[in-house]
């Protein structure tokens, strides 16, 4: 039996959690600013054990069919709203991912957090982050998990921006927040669009639970119009939230925030949103072939469009950004050709490889003081544990077998070959080249980073923070190692929770995609050789380039210089944007208007009414004489005036 109480403790563990630390560590007690990490520690592991226990009763169940425990909350003419929790397949390994790669980043923050100054109310920020992602996850109504995916965005604002006092993080928080807002209006735009066709759901279903949306998609209540603008409206929230095209220039500008932020960020909160919400909607995408070539379509050029600009980029938290954009283009993909379970599987090994690529990252600054890989080397000798448990999540994300990686990728190129249509072979052989690009950029970072000789750090990075203390080339200490191989064993054995072809006693083959209720497919043997090789190509190409030096990096790049600028540039949609978006567009055409507006017309309207007051009470206060006499006329004139008023429109 599930106990509902349980099920909410999930959720207020973490939120008790911020609670505290903001009310009372934070202003009272900041001299004992530690306990705000033991506490949020606490509290996060106290949710994943609570997690991982849902998880095995869901499973214990055999059902598919979502536990719902609601509450009445308010009714208003046709609004009937409740708030509750749902239970799901989908909910409970969602549960999993969020509070088991969160509880590693607490973790390793103690670490790379220690003696900020900020250090409470980072903890405050992430208890509330991770209370967010997990009350979006056991929503029951969309109203409900709209006001949790409004929360989500807030906190990503708050940790970007963390470190306020620097203008880059201070902007790019503020461009994180706007630009999620564009997608954020399209999905509010499909809940208005759901509701005010509430009659074709009858008086048996509520319009704004998601168990009867379900319902009256699958039984053909929703016209396929009608579920097309739907899905589209939840779909432009879900291209804000994971940083699709052309929404995904906040992202690798997100990076300016702590690096255990852009950690918890890029594998199991606020990207993963998005997938997550096209998951629990995903019968309506279903009544809509429509919607479902747009997400495919958006996912397949999203994943070559970031992995190209991952190839060129110097700063290892960029490409470690543009990678997390291109494997989202990976998720979206497979919901767009109808493989539901392989893209939740992406999600839960993406979670485990690319949370340990960025504490990776994080080691390396905390040991050269700067993300430049262009300044960095020779660090596999003096940090071993940080090398080796990078190179496990590179091979992963480069898709090599037998890692997470591999499986989860063979599982959607399969799907996408296997179907046929024109849609699902033009997004195939699009993610088929980023494969190929994601294994070299990748381990262009590990040669870069790990391989030939230190090049200096900080020190001899003229952009780095000169308030950072510096290079001191050690390994990480332990509160940061632990995460890190904690991780790396999810980023080698996640992959079989959905194997078709091993299993290991421990967890049983098609386990995530039978609990799914999808039917398993035998392995593509042909295909995930042809993956394999184009991923080995892209690590061959990579190792000639910056290991073997066989090919000049430079000489390359000098002979395709205007490609190469291109790329760096970021095809220049962000200047395309500052320039026609805010300049020309919103600052030449609308903040204009509005402009002229408020000044010719609020400001005049309001001027000229305090105006009236002013003056007309001078007028009036001229007749104020203190003769009797003259005010008897004038009330006598008043009674005349009525008097003939009355008698001639009568």
């Amino acid at each position: 039996m599930i106990d509902e109480l349980l099920v909410w403790l999930i959720f207020f563990l973490p939120l008790a959690s911020f609670v505290v630390i903001a009310l009372f560590i934070r202003p009272f007690l900041n001299r004992y600013a530690a306990a705000a990490g033991h506490l949020t520690i606490a509290a996060v592991g106290a949710s994943l054990a609570l997690s991982v226990w849902a998880l095995g009763s869901v499973q214990a169940r055999g059902e598919s069919t979502a536990l719902l425990w609601t509450h009445d909350w308010m009714e208003i003419g046709p609004l009937d709203l409740n708030v509750g929790v749902m239970l799901d397949p989908l909910t409970a390994i969602m549960l999993v991912v969020a509070t088991a790669v969160s509880l590693m980043v607490q973790v390793y923050s103690t670490g790379y957090m220690r003696g900020d100054p900020g250090y409470a109310r980072y903890y405050a920020y992430m208890s509330l982050f991770t209370a967010s992602m997990i009350g979006l996850v056991l929503a029951s109504n969309i109203v409900q998990l709209f006001v949790f995916w409004e929360l989500v965005g807030l906190c990503s604002y708050l940790l970007i921006g963390f470190w306020y006092q620097k203008p880059a993080a201070a902007a790019a928080a503020k461009k994180a927040f706007i630009v999620t807002r564009i997608g954020d209006l399209g999905f509010l735009l499909g809940i208005m669009y759901l509701f005010f066709n509430r009659e074709a759901f009858g008086a048996n279903l509520n319009v704004l639970e998601i168990t009867d949306i379900h319902a009256a998609a699958t039984l053909g209540l929703i016209g396929g119009g009608a579920a097309t603008w739907i899905a589209l409206g939840i779909f432009a929230g879900a291209v804000g939230k994971s940083a699709q095209l052309p929404l995904h220039t906040w992202l690798p500008d997100a990076m300016e925030g702590p690096t255990p932020v852009s950690a918890l960020i890029h594998a199991a909160t606020m990207v993963a949103a998005g997938v997550f919400l096209v998951a629990r909607f995903y019968p309506v995408f279903e009544v809509s072939p429509a919607a479902l070539d747009t997400v495919a379509i958006v996912g397949g050029v999203t994943a070559l469009f970031a992995a190209s600009m991952g190839l060129v980029m110097n700063d290892v938290k960029r490409v470690l950004a543009y990678s997390t954009i291109s494997q989202l283009g990976f998720m979206m993909l497979a919901l767009g050709v109808g493989a539901l379970a392989p893209a939740i599987f992406h999600l839960f090994t993406h979670a485990f490889f690319k949370a340990l690529l960025f504490l990776g990252s994080g080691s390396v600054n905390h040991a050269t003081g700067t993300f430049d890989m262009r300044y960095m080397g020779g660090l596999r000798k003096v940090m071993p544990w940080t090398y080796g448990t990078f190179l496990l999540g590179s091979l992963s994300l480069a898709g090599i077998f037998p890692l997470a990686g591999f499986w989860s990728k063979d599982e959607i190129l399969a799907e996408a070959w296997r179907h046929g249509e024109l849609v699902s072979q033009v997004v195939f052989w699009l993610a088929l080249a980023a494969v190929f690009m994601t294994a070299f950029y990748i381990f262009r970072v590990l040669f870069m980073v790990f391989g030939g000789e230190f090049r200096g750090g900080a020190d001899a990075d003229p952009d780095a923070d000169p308030h950072g203390g510096g290079a001191h080339l050690a390994e990480s200490p332990a509160v940061m190692v632990v995460p890190l191989a904690v991780l790396s064993i999810g980023a080698v054995l996640a992959g079989f929770a959905a194997n078709p072809t091993v299993d290991l006693g421990l967890i049983p083959s098609f386990w995530l995609t039978e609990f799914l209720g999808e039917k398993h497919s035998t392995i593509n043997l042909g295909l995930a050789a042809f993956s394999t090789l184009a991923a080995l190509a892209g690590i061959g190409l990579a190792y000639l380039m910056y290991s073997a030096k066989r090919i000049s990096p430079e000489r390359l790049s000098r002979r395709l210089a205007p490609a190469h600028r291109l790329l760096y540039r970021k095809y220049y949609v962000d200047e395309a944007y500052e320039l026609y978006g805010v300049r020309r567009g919103l600052y030449g055409g609308l903040a204009y208007a509005l402009d002229w507006t408020d000044k010719s017309i609020v400001d005049r309207t309001a001027n000229g009414i305090g105006w009236l007051g002013a003056n007309v009470g001078g007028a009036l206060r001229q007749a104020q004489t203190g003769q009797l006499q003259v005010y008897g006329m004038a009330v006598s004139l008043g009674i005349l005036t009525i008097l003939g008023l009355y008698l001639f429109f009568s």
